[in-house]
């Protein structure tokens, strides 16, 4: 069965893949169409879905899996499918991990490097929180994605981000002797945990009611405030990380309710930047062939990224 990653332009076929993302869409004569993002364990294209029925808004919900038969075209410089027919598949039918994208780095080897990232912190306190968070998610520590589409969206994308972003703090932080150890790899350890209660699924995944009303910043910040209650934790190590969480997205316009005000929390800022950004490139540019041009980025301005072949 032809992958996501090796579909072209011309291809009429008749493949499984699962539902990633749905939008519905009304046209200019005033009829329903959804707009869908398929997936397997290669890639995503985006499709529509034309004249929908009862029947297709059954089929066409995030995390189903389903038969669909497809005509790949070429629309502003990038392939979209065009759906013509689906059929809703059972999940014991099939092999779901055909379908879920995995980290660039083994599993097995993020978590010794996670492990070894927690080891290293000797404030009491922030032990204590750090130990406290990963015992409460570790069912979902190791296999939540770190976003539903914009970047680390696969399973395990949440280790893989923290664990990228621990090293290269670790890499940094011999730079400005006064940086606290401690408190940069705790809130780089915490600081997208909120994500464990705001996205949900099993195989796609989407923003719970918590998520949607609240945000992953504002979940963790409540979650590291009763925990520090709880286990009796300085006060100002606490309002610190809790800073550090409120302000990693650098930005107010970004989503973050304050603007980094001490040098750890500036650090994760930029730090959390850097990988997020240089991971939305790679996989722009991922399909691309070497001396061309990706589409545009939207996260990035909507600038096109070149794919040069230099060593």
């Amino acid at each position: 069965m032809k992958m996501v990653k090796d579909f072209v332009e011309g291809d009429s076929l008749l493949t499984q893949l699962l539902v990633n993302n749905v939008a519905k869409g009304v046209n200019a004569s005033g009829s329903a169409y959804l707009n869908v993002e398929l997936r397997d364990s290669s890639g995503a294209i985006n499709a529509k879905k034309w004249e929908v029925s009862e029947e297709d808004e059954k089929i066409f919900v995030i995390g189903n899996i389903i038969e669909v038969g497809l005509e790949i075209i070429n629309y502003r410089n990038a392939l979209q499918g065009k759906i013509i027919n689906a059929t809703l598949l059972d999940d014991e039918s099939v092999d779901v991990s055909k379908f879920v994208k995995q980290p660039p780095i083994p599993v097995e080897e993020l978590t010794k490097r996670f492990n070894a990232h927690v080891a290293s912190i000797k404030n009491e306190d922030c032990k204590k929180l750090v130990d406290h968070f990963v015992n409460k998610f570790q069912d979902k520590i190791y296999t939540h994605p770190a976003a539903s589409s914009i970047h680390h969206e696969y399973s395990s994308g949440l280790l893989m981000h923290v664990v990228s972003m621990a090293d290269i703090a670790c890499c940094i932080e011999k730079m400005y002797p006064d940086i606290s150890h401690d408190l940069l790899i705790s809130g780089i350890i915490l600081h997208d945990f909120g994500k464990t209660i705001e996205l949900e699924g099993k195989v796609a995944y989407k923003y719970s009611l918590e998520g949607k009303l609240l945000g992953h910043i504002s979940i963790m910040v409540g979650e590291i405030r009763k925990a520090a209650e709880e286990l009796g934790i300085s006060k100002e190590i606490a309002t610190i990380l809790e800073h550090m969480v409120l302000s990693h997205h650098g930005y107010l316009e970004y989503g973050s309710p304050v603007l980094p005000q001490t040098k750890e929390a500036l650090l994760l800022s930029l730090i959390d930047n850097l990988d997020s950004k240089m991971t939305i490139v790679e996989k722009a540019l991922e399909p691309i062939e070497k001396g061309e041009f990706s589409q545009k980025i939207f996260a990035l301005d909507n600038r096109c990224f070149y794919k040069h072949g230099i060593k």
